[in-house]
């Protein structure tokens, strides 16, 4: 038996639900991972004494991004709707989502972290977006960054592919914290400031908090998706990034 992409539990009385990313050390964020997620975040609106949702990852790192394979034009499609619709699920989720991370969070995988309330960052994880490397985007970035960082610091990310460690995502205000242990800053946060609350009012303030934020990103999400599918995925060079990518060696580019 296939041992499940996600682990779910509860902490705190009932109150706390905790979500852990189980595909170390890559935790790839494929199509089952997002099935996974998405399943799980659906499951928040049924459970009304959920009052906050912790969601970390086993191993050293949170993710090394989206599976490449399945950004290949035969897959890409089904790939990128089911990931935005995770992202748009999470921008609306009724409970708060404190999101932890350690060592490398990459491409979809910081993506996903975006869409939280609230990132928790190890002061040395190394966050970025290096999709450009392989001649695409990064579509949910592309809505979330400008958002949480300014426009000039996300268009730096974005075009560049560098990775920043957390102490400077927290400067850009991409993480609440960075923390050399980002699990337990998490903790006391939902100790010292949720765990105590009234879980209906949390709900309604948070989704009074982000009712803007998730219309806004979630209209840009579907314009940049079609930008993704109709524009770039019919120009020679995304092809050929995905491809050599898959096939280990260095892409001849056409600037095509």
């Amino acid at each position: 038996m296939t041992e499940s992409p996600l682990k779910i539990w509860r902490e705190k009385d009932g109150r706390l639900l905790r979500l852990r990313l189980n595909r170390a050390k890559a935790n790839i964020i494929d199509a089952e991972m997002i099935a996974a997620l998405d399943a799980a975040f659906s499951d928040v609106a049924a459970n009304p004494d959920v009052h906050a949702i912790l969601f970390d990852h086993d191993g050293p790192h949170f993710s090394f991004g989206a599976s490449v394979e399945e950004h290949l034009p035969d897959q890409c499609a089904d790939m990128l709707k089911a990931l935005h619709a995770l992202i748009k699920k999470m921008l609306s989720c009724p409970a708060p989502i404190m999101v932890v991370v350690n060592g490398q969070c990459l491409g979809g995988g910081l993506e996903v972290a975006m869409a939280a309330n609230m990132m928790f960052v190890n002061s040395a994880a190394s966050l970025g977006q290096p999709e450009i490397k392989l001649a695409v985007f990064a579509p949910a970035a592309s809505c979330l960054l400008p958002r949480l960082a300014g426009q000039q610091a996300a268009e730096d990310l974005l075009l560049s592919g560098r990775s920043i460690s957390g102490d400077e995502a927290a400067r850009l205000g991409i993480a609440v914290k960075a923390d050399g242990d980002p699990e337990a800053a998490a903790l006391a946060y939902f100790d010292g400031h949720l765990g105590g609350l009234s879980a209906s009012t949390i709900r309604f303030a948070i989704t009074a908090a982000r009712l803007n934020f998730a219309e806004e990103v979630s209209a840009d999400l579907d314009r940049v998706e079609k930008l993704y599918l109709d524009g770039l995925m019919n120009s020679d060079d995304a092809v050929e990034g995905l491809n050599a990518f898959v096939e280990k060696r260095s892409p001849q580019w056409k600037h095509s």
